[in-house]
C-alpha cells in the first residue's frame, strides 16, 4: 500500500495530509472514495479498511487539521464551550479545497466517515449536494447547524443522494440527541440504508464492512 501526503492551504494554517490507497500513477479515472477518521485519531486509522473494499476504488484517508491529544479533529465536541460551527465549516473548506485539486482526476467521489468523520462527510454533502455519488457513515452523525445557509439542505432532499449509516444501538459515545437528529435529518433528505449491528459498540465491524463492501459495488459502481 503506497503513501502519499499533500498539502492545502486553508483558513486553519495547517496543510491538509492525505495518505492513500494507490499510487499517482494508478489513480486517474477511477472512482475516488474520500475518508474523514473519528476524533482523536488520525488518516492511518481507516486506510488499513483499503483491501476489504472494491479495488476499483483509489481511497485517500485525510488527516483532521486540529491537534487533539495524540491525534487529531476536525472541530471540538459538539456539547464543549470550545466548539463553534464555525470550525466544521473551516474543516470542509480546507477538504473541499483539496477536492477540487484532485477531483478532475477522478469518475465519481464517495466520502466515507466514521464517528466525527461522518458528520464532516454528511457536511462536505450538505454543502455542496452535487459532487458526490454517496456517502458512507459509521458510528457516527450529522451536524445540527440550526438553519445556518453553509448547508443547502433543500438541494440535498431534492437530489436524495444514497447514505449507508451503520452504528450500534448501544454506542456508547454518539450521544442520543445526535442520533435524534441524524435520523431525522437523513429520513428526510437522502436514500438512506440504516443497518443496526449487535455487539459493535463505538467502532467498525467486518460484518458492516462486509455490508459496505457490496453497498459501493451496487450503488456506485453498478449505477
Amino acid at each position: 500500500m503506497s503513501e502519499n501526503t499533500q498539502s492545502a492551504a486553508g483558513n486553519l494554517g495547517e496543510d491538509l495530509i492525505v495518505q492513500w490507497s494507490k499510487p499517482e500513477e494508478e489513480r486517474a479515472g477511477t472512482p475516488l472514495l474520500v475518508m474523514f477518521h473519528g476524533y482523536g485519531s488520525n488518516e492511518a486509522d481507516l486506510i488499513g479498511l483499503a483491501p476489504h473494499l472494491p479495488e476499483e476504488f483509489t481511497i485517500a484517508s485525510l488527516r483532521a487539521p486540529m491537534r487533539e491529544g495524540m491525534g487529531y479533529k476536525w472541530f471540538s465536541l459538539v456539547h464543549t464551550p470550545d466548539y463553534s460551527f464555525d470550525q466544521v465549516k473551516n474543516s470542509v473548506n480546507l477538504a473541499l479545497k483539496w477536492l477540487d485539486e484532485v477531483k478532475a482526476n477522478h469518475s465519481k467521489i464517495v466520502l466515507f466517515g466514521f464517528s466525527m468523520g461522518m458528520a464532516m462527510a454528511t457536511s462536505l454533502l450538505r454543502h455542496r449536494p452535487d459532487e458526490y455519488e454517496a456517502v458512507i457513515g459509521c458510528s457516527g452523525f450529522a451536524i445540527d447547524a440550526h438553519g445556518d445557509d453553509f448547508f443547502n439542505d433543500a438541494a440535498v432532499a431534492e437530489r436524495k443522494p444514497p447514505m449507508f449509516w451503520g452504528r450500534d444501538q448501544q454506542d456508547p459515545v454518539i450521544t442520543q440527541d445526535k442520533v435524534e437528529y441524524t435520523n431525522e435529518w437523513s429520513r428526510a433528505h437522502v436514500d438512506l440504508t440504516k443497518i443496526n449491528y449487535s455487539n459493535m459498540m463505538h467502532s467498525i465491524s467486518a460484518q458492516e464492512i462486509a455490508h459496505i463492501n457490496e453497498y459501493l459495488r451496487v450503488k456506485v459502481l453498478s449505477a
